[in-house]
């Protein structure tokens, strides 16, 4: 018999495929954040595409988590989101630095977070929101 059977080959496809496909959303980050609505302008892609932005999540509890470094949904103190912030901002001055708060957190630690990331050498910082349903909704 000269021919290969690939029908094994193709039950072993299946099974990665189904694998694969359980698998890969769990690979997100995995903070749950309601970011507020806003009406604004979305950042350059061809500028996200080289420099990966630097975001420094604040969840509905206060807790700081970084999407650099080791531990992405480990909560993190701000001695250490100085540390990695620093070591980001040495190594490319121009990465965008982005707050994504959760709406429910109060104004300060919004502020001390921004400071945070002022004392590792940012020099700008943005907001992350999500675009309004409608445009009456941007208009509240």
């Amino acid at each position: 018999m000269g021919e290969i059977n690939v029908v094994p080959y193709i039950d072993v496809m299946l099974v990665l495929l189904i694998i694969f496909m359980i698998t890969a959303p769990l690979l997100t980050q995995g903070i749950k954040v309601d970011l507020p609505k806003a009406d604004a302008t979305p950042l350059d892609a061809e500028f996200l595409r080289e420099h990966q932005p630097l975001v420094l999540t604040v969840d509905a509890a206060g807790r700081f988590y970084l999407n650099i470094g080791s531990g992405k949904d480990r909560s993190i103190d701000a001695r250490t989101v100085i540390a990695r912030a620093a070591a980001v901002m040495r190594r490319d001055p121009e990465a965008p630095v982005l707050v994504k708060a959760d709406e429910k957190v109060p104004y300060g630690r919004v502020v001390s977070a921004m400071v945070l990331l002022q004392k590792a050498g940012a020099q700008k910082v943005g907001f992350l929101t999500d675009p309004p349903e409608s445009l009456e909704a941007a208009r509240q």
